[in-house]
């Protein structure tokens, strides 16, 4: 098959197209023939070698987690899968042509959402609705504010905290303001406009996806007993308010919760835009895109 190499961390350069043997499903795992991948901020992190210290890559590696494709292979122990399903997940090795997964891993693609969008799922809803669920804990009624209410992972919080009932803040930039009015929010709030932040007042919980010094501003509006619930780890002032809990949170696959937000953008309750599709062999150029930022998800043609 080919497949996206890194045997070297570096630029987006260094990932290279290259045919390396198919990969063999074991026991309780999927082979799957990929569709699509997409890019997530912890691939180029993982190529850069910005991610070593927590999560070493042996090189050569494949690098890549989110995938959608069509089931080719079922290893022994497998149930609930055949082949020619249409699936979805996140796993590793997924700028590939193949791919395999654990079948506990694995969600069915709705029959109503198009096979290469569901690769934009996996990551950012798991991520985002744990953010919510596991993170903030957030109940009917209170208060949330989502940073970054614009991105995959923020607009999954989003979507989850209205399921659950919560007044919804979406933050984003000011020039987002408009844009940000189509999630549904409660409210929508420029968390770079400082009059506008000093208007807020003391709220539930945070749900944080920016970091930095947004988070340590939105860290002194969560109340006593309050929550900072963040996947990007404690803002640099958190011992400064120690009445506020913080939670870090780090995605783990959950595939009754995928299959339920992946209906629920099939059925156009909510969305994970993409921005574009490239072919799998232009990863480097793909990922040089992302990391200038932008709202959309980029996918990878295998």
């Amino acid at each position: 098959m080919k497949a996206i190499v890194l045997h070297e961390y570096g630029g987006p350069e260094n990932l290279k197209y290259e045919s390396v043997p198919d990969p063999v499903a074991g026991p309780g795992e999927v082979l799957i023939r990929v569709a699509a991948s997409s890019v997530n901020p912890i691939d180029y992190k993982l190529r850069s070698g910005e991610a070593r210290s927590y999560y070493p890559l042996e090189l050569p590696a494949i690098i890549g987690v989110d995938f959608s494709g069509i089931v080719r292979e079922v290893g022994e122990k497998v149930s609930g899968f055949k082949a020619g399903d249409k699936v979805m997940g996140f796993g590793s090795k997924a700028y590939a042509e193949l791919v395999t997964a654990k079948a506990t891993d694995l969600a069915l693609v709705p029959e109503k959402l198009d096979l290469i969008h569901a690769a934009a799922l996996p990551l950012v809803t798991a991520t985002g609705e744990q953010l919510i669920t596991r993170g903030t804990k957030i109940q009917s009624g209170q208060t949330v504010l989502v940073s970054g209410a614009l991105g995959g992972v923020g607009r999954s919080a989003v979507w989850t905290a209205k399921k659950a009932g919560a007044i919804v803040i979406a933050g984003v930039r000011k020039s987002q303001l408009k844009q940000a009015e189509t999630l549904g929010a409660n409210q929508v709030l420029a968390l770079d406009d400082s009059a506008a932040m000093e208007k807020l007042g003391f709220i539930d919980a945070v749900a944080d996806t920016v970091a930095g010094k947004t988070a340590e501003m939105l860290l002194a509006k969560v109340k006593q007993g309050g929550v900072f619930a963040s996947v990007l780890g404690p803002p640099a002032n958190a011992k400064m308010h120690p009445t506020v809990k913080i939670e870090e949170v780090y995605a783990v696959p959950d595939p009754k919760t995928l299959r339920t937000l992946a209906e629920d953008q099939a059925a156009g309750r909510f969305v994970i835009p993409v921005d574009r599709m490239v072919p799998l062999a232009d990863a480097g150029e793909a990922q040089a895109a992302a990391a200038k930022g932008g709202i959309g998800k980029i996918l990878l043609l295998a």
